[in-house]
């Protein structure tokens, strides 16, 4: 008899996320594996934001009308953190920022989202 499944076992950062970074990303047609390669959860973004302890994760979604529309999830454990990824690694952001800029046709940041909110404040 197999015993009771355990508890979970995400990461605890997993558990923690409470900061979502929104952005539409319209991928050019001649740089859509590059593109998927860089803003996928194992992609080189990803890679770039492992590096600071209050990165959560990022999910990447393909437009299912619109294939070279994608939607990136970038989730953190606190606004803060990742401010903190940003000044920590600036040289290596802007640099893999500036290769990125040949992917896509157009970005955009539609916003940043808490997951939990207090309803007092």
């Amino acid at each position: 008899m197999n015993p009771a499944p355990g508890p979970r076992t995400h990461a605890p950062s997993q558990e923690a996320a409470v900061v979502q970074f929104y952005w539409e990303f319209v991928a050019r047609e001649d740089k859509l594996k590059e593109f998927e390669r860089y803003y996928s959860s194992e992609g080189l973004w990803a890679t770039l934001f492992r590096k600071h302890p209050g990165y959560c994760g990022t999910i990447l979604l393909r437009d299912a009308e619109t294939p070279r529309r994608f939607l990136s999830i970038d989730r953190w454990d606190s606004f803060a953190a990742h401010v903190g990824m940003r000044a920590q690694f600036s040289a290596e952001y802007e640099e893999l920022d500036r290769v990125c800029e040949g992917f896509t046709e157009s970005e955009r940041r539609i916003g940043v989202f808490e997951d939990e909110y207090d309803e007092n404040s």
